[in-house]
């Protein structure tokens, strides 16, 4: 059965990326650039691994994750944040959401890979 991506990044190029990395290796991928209807795109997509930007217009990765988080029918969803902010601050924030990996921007193709493939028990 082929496993699920969903992708919550407001960046082209990101998209473009990540999309063709996951594709290639088999993945669905859906995409969603706003932080203000995320949690709706989730819901619709029960997408198998998300990743998911910490800077989207509407709301911001973490709020989306605390949501994720506090919902039972969503909380065990392994979660990849991305961000473009060093790493300190930043990981520590996403681990305290609730964030299962993180990987700062830029990151290597192979890395974005095989995280996800991790988060989905592959």
């Amino acid at each position: 059965m082929e496993k699920r991506v969903l992708l919550i990044e407001d960046e082209p190029n990101i998209i473009e990326a990540i999309r063709f990395i996951l594709a290639r290796d088999g993945w669905a991928v859906a995409t969603h650039s706003d932080g203000e209807t995320a949690l709706s795109a989730i819901r619709a997509s029960l997408p198998d691994v998300l990743v998911l930007d910490v800077m989207l217009p509407g709301r911001s990765g973490f709020d989306i994750l605390a949501d994720l988080r506090a919902d039972p029918g969503l909380h065990a969803l392994p979660v990849l944040m991305l961000t473009a902010k060093g790493q300190g601050r930043a990981r520590d924030a996403a681990e305290q959401a609730g964030a299962d990996r993180f990987l700062s921007k830029p990151f290597a193709n192979a890395e974005v890979l095989a995280t996800v493939r991790a988060l989905a028990g592959l």
